[in-house]
């Protein structure tokens, strides 16, 4: 039965997560990472074709598609009435890391290089409805937990995989409601390497008051509403 969905955010770790969750041996995940099932239109038929692919008892099943986050509320309430214990999983990052990050990475699909796009270029990226969509963290969190609640969102934050990755894992462990993880064990799972990561380009100084102007009210009113110091979000 599908237990747990991660909703992203895009450029915020969930290729990292989605491979360690995938080696704990309670926990089972379909072939790919992204299924962006609920992305298009569905019928009641398509629901029910895509929960039987979760049918193993013995794991906790799920799947991590980034742009669930963006979804609308009318469709996160049909995941809920499809599955209403769902248990769910946000990693967020400093939005305007996320969105340099995310810039890059149309850059690659565009087969340009970092030098080759101006700071128009980037600007006109940071600016799309996409990408602020995206960067919305307190408006996908306020969506989904009108409809499931707030225990059933975990929020996890992306500078935790470097800092802290066993904390990070132990929490996702127990909100899935999978059993933990030794230490001895989870010394063997490489926790601190990359997966599927940027170039690692550092944000053009040009660049940052953009994305300050951009972020730094988002940034001011996520911290009020989860009560969380975001002050390390450097703007």
């Amino acid at each position: 039965m599908l237990r747990f969905l991660g909703i992203g955010a895009q450029k915020a770790g969930t290729s990292w997560l989605h491979t360690m969750l995938a080696r704990h041996p309670g926990i089972a995940f379909p072939p790919i990472k992204e299924l962006h099932f609920w992305d298009g239109p569905h019928t009641t038929a398509d629901i029910n074709a895509y929960l039987s692919r979760f049918q193993d008892p013995s794991r906790a099943e799920g799947e991590i598609t980034p742009a669930y986050a963006l979804l609308a509320a009318e469709i996160i309430g049909e995941i809920c009435e499809a599955a209403p214990e769902l248990r769910l999983l946000y990693l967020i990052r400093n939005p305007l890391q996320r969105a340099w990050s995310s810039a890059l990475m149309a850059l690659g699909r565009a087969e340009m290089t970092p030098d080759e796009a101006s700071d128009q270029w980037f600007i006109d990226h940071f600016r799309s409805a996409g990408s602020l969509d995206r960067g919305d963290y307190e408006g996908a969190i306020r969506r989904w937990r009108a409809a499931f609640g707030a225990e059933a969102l975990l929020v996890l934050r992306y500078e935790d995989i470097a800092e802290a990755p066993e904390r990070l894992l132990a929490t996702c462990f127990a909100h899935i409601g999978v059993e933990p993880v030794p230490p001895a064990a989870l010394a063997s799972w490489s926790l601190r390497e990359r997966v599927f990561s940027g170039p690692g380009e550092p944000i053009r100084p040009s660049l940052r008051p953009v994305l300050a102007e951009l972020y730094a009210p988002r940034i001011a009113s996520l911290a009020r509403y989860l009560g969380w110091d975001l002050s390390a979000w450097k703007v």
